[in-house]
């Protein structure tokens, strides 16, 4: 790995890593400014070898204000000198993005008309934006080149330019979007004037460019072929994505899925973007891209360059997007399904010493992070599982179709103890504590039912996933009053070899997924019958009952094996500290943290 490791020229700087750790929503901010926990995230990385941090994008003009805690650039100076002072001592070089969302923002917090090119509704809000006059463009180009000087001022060693998914530039780019007939509908004009404005306010320092150069929409979007790239940069991040396709998509997308977007740009420096977590994919792109950007794998793991350079194996990113994604109006802190500590740096301490012996009940997510911060701390630590196999529920629902990247987790967790020499038995109940302290992580069982049952066969998720060439012939219905992920997951997987339908109650299957439009596609693409705004009130031999949840009006689905996917109860109460899904049903993310922080009392 000595490439991706070793340093690299950017512009007139020197990186000490060929990694990037790129800018993305944190919701850190306060009062729009840099915060001292975006100081304490961006040290974290910094310190794990990262060789070049892009901060978090800030707005350069007020009229952008695109979810609650978006930086002002105007306010961010003492935070970019502090995030600088802090990343100094490691060699990394610190770049802050500029941007601005345009009508991709929000008029929910300043009230205003939003800014664009033409007057074209965005698909997804469907908000009209007002069209830019010469007052409002010229205002523009003065918000990049004034928070640029600020930036470089305050100690950075550039800037990077986003006209990406979420840009007003993007926009001025695009033929979806720029339908103007004066000297702005010439659609790189805009970008130019920005990035030559830019460049007169930050001398020699870095300029960086993050740029759609695919829409996802061919048919009057930006492509390949017609993406402006102008000259004068020192690196080219080519990424895709618009209001009209997603540009970071989910387990489902195999990671490096800008392969061959990147390998079009051969003249300027470019950064290989697009889910790219494993590191030896990594090293294999640098025979077409000059540094490779591996922000979520850095926040599944700070130490990951570090890990290159000592020859082990860092924590596997499983690209959920469960934590890490939070543009949302819940305002979620950034974090990882598999490292909490990520996004809290200030909060959460790292693992002291102690010493002692413990015992650790259950060996499924919450139990293996017990287990290895206490082996970390210098406890003698015995894990005990029931079952023949470590990694619990996380194995379940990694046989859902297009999830199976969740079990590299609980593989790597399951390394990590063997390597610490953690004593593990599988396959016999826990034996006596013997006067240890003991964490009790044994996992749930399935909960109640809120229908009746007059015959027919009923299984529970779990069984079914286990095992699902045992259900009998016939037509199969998913109960899934949960609205996630898994009930959609397993009709799917289902559809196969049986007639498949789904019963939920939301007006939209998967609701509480953030891809509910793909999953719903995959599922009549599949054949499956979705059964939306439906109740199930009662199971038979041959067929289930199902309710309207607005009329009241019944109807009847053929119906060999109902599928339940409700939701778990704790197993049975143990004397000691109890966490994961033995306390209620929680996710992957909190039987981690759970797991971490009884580890962390003893």
């Amino acid at each position: 790995m000595s490439r991706l490791a070793g340093p690299v020229r950017v512009g007139g700087r020197t990186a000490p890593s060929r990694v990037l750790f790129g800018p993305h929503e944190t919701n850190l901010a306060r009062g729009r400014r840099l915060a001292d926990r975006h100081v304490a995230y961006y040290r974290r990385r910094a310190e794990g070898g990262a060789g070049i941090v892009v901060t978090e994008t800030a707005s350069v003009h007020e009229s952008d204000w695109p979810y609650e805690r978006a930086p002002l650039a105007a306010e961010c100076g003492p935070g970019w000198s502090s995030v600088v002072d802090a990343c100094r001592p490691y060699g990394t070089l610190v770049l802050a993005s500029l941007g601005h969302a345009g009508a991709q923002g929000s008029s929910a917090y300043h009230q205003r008309a939003l800014w664009a090119a033409s007057r074209v509704p965005d698909p997804v809000s469907r908000e009209l934006p007002m069209e830019m006059e010469t007052a409002e463009i010229e205002a523009l180009i003065i918000g990049f080149r004034d928070s640029a000087a600020l930036a470089v001022r305050s100690g950075v060693d550039g800037v990077e330019i986003d006209v990406g998914q979420y840009s007003l530039l993007r926009q001025f780019c695009s033929g979806l979007t720029n339908h103007r007939t004066d000297d702005y509908g010439d659609r790189g004009r805009l970008l130019c004037e920005v990035l030559a404005a830019v460049r007169e306010a930050i001398g020699d320092g870095v300029l960086g460019l993050r740029l759609a150069c695919d829409e996802g929409a061919p048919w009057g979007g930006i492509t390949p072929e017609t993406a402006p790239v102008p000259g004068g940069i020192d690196y080219l991040v080519p990424v895709r994505g618009s209001a009209y396709a997603q540009s970071r998509p989910d387990l489902r997308t195999e990671p490096g899925f800008n392969t061959d977007l990147c390998r079009r740009f051969r003249d300027v420096t470019t950064v290989f973007q697009g889910s790219v977590v494993d590191p030896v994919h990594a090293e294999r792109a640098l025979e077409f891209a000059g540094l490779v950007e591996m922000t979520r794998a850095q926040i599944a793991d700070p130490d990951l360059v570090g890990h290159l350079r000592a020859g082990t194996t860092p924590r596997p990113c499983v690209l959920s997007n469960q934590n890490c994604r939070v543009r949302d109006p819940r305002n979620p802190v950034v974090s990882c399904l598999g490292e909490p500590r990520s996004g809290h740096e200030t909060e959460d301490p790292l693992p002291s010493p102690g010493s002692g012996q413990a015992l650790v009940v259950g060996g499924g997510p919450a139990g293996l992070e017990a287990a290895r911060v206490l082996a970390l701390r210098g406890f003698g630590v015995e894990l005990a599982e029931r079952s023949g196999r470590l990694g619990g529920m996380v194995r379940v629902a990694a046989k859902v179709p297009g999830r199976d990247r969740l079990g590299r987790l609980v593989d790597w967790l399951e390394s990590e103890v063997r390597r610490l020499g953690v004593t593990i038995s599988t396959g016999a109940e826990a034996t006596a504590a013997d006067g240890r302290p003991v964490i009790v992580a044994t996992g749930s069982v399935a909960g109640p039912r809120d229908y009746a049952v007059a015959g027919g066969h009923v299984v529970d998720v779990v069984d079914v996933l286990e095992n699902p060439s045992a259900l009998p012939e016939g037509p199969v219905v998913v109960h899934d009053p949960l609205g996630d992920r898994v009930g959609a997951g397993v009709a799917e997987l289902l559809a196969g070899k049986h007639p498949a339908a789904i019963v939920s109650p939301d007006a939209v299957i998967a609701t509480r997924a953030p891809d509910l439009a793909e999953v719903n596609a995959r599922l009549q693409r599949a054949g499956v019958t979705l059964a939306k705004r439906s109740r199930l009130r009662s199971v038979h031999a041959d067929h289930v009952t199902i309710e309207d949840v607005y009329t009241g009006e019944r109807g009847e689905l053929p119906c060999a094996a109902l599928i339940h996917c409700g939701h778990r109860l704790p197993s049975a109460a143990r004397s000691g500290i109890v966490v994961g899904d033995a306390v209620a049903p929680r996710t992957i993310h909190e039987a981690i943290l759970g797991g971490r922080r009884a580890a962390e009392a003893l």
